[in-house]
């Protein structure tokens, strides 16, 4: 992967990579499957430690564990199930830093998932 800048410069941002899945897939897949997806996942990891981009990350349990919790009147009302009704679900993110949103596209070109939502962090509010 060519990714610009190896390191993220001191006005780097932070993104969130979100990975989307069809649940089913992932619950289908067999345990061969499964360990070739930890492994590229696995590789991915090792890449964004070598650019010092790696800040966080997470699988999510598959979206039939969900809860939604929406606001009616000031009321919380809960629903079991993810809040979307599609076929992709979010399965997992990664928190990235790049100095820029075009290098933090060209992390998620790397990424082996096959859909990845690049999302910027909203800027800090300042207090007060």
């Amino acid at each position: 992967m060519d990714v610009a800048g190896s390191e993220p410069e001191e006005d780097a941002m932070q993104y969130a990579l979100l990975i989307y899945q069809v649940d089913k897939h992932w619950a289908e897949a067999d345990e061969a499957e499964r360990a070739r997806m930890y492994a590229e996942h696995g590789k991915f990891v090792e890449l964004l430690n070598a650019h010092d981009a790696m800040r966080g990350g997470a699988e999510l349990a598959l979206s039939a564990n969900a809860t939604t919790v929406r606001r009616n009147n000031g009321e919380a009302l809960l629903t079991d199930g993810p809040y979307a009704e599609t076929t992709e679900q979010i399965g997992g993110y990664y928190i990235v830093e790049a100095k820029d949103l075009d290098q933090a596209l060209e992390f998620a070109k790397a990424c082996p998932a096959d859909i990845v939502e690049v999302r910027p962090f909203a800027p800090a509010s300042e207090p007060g």
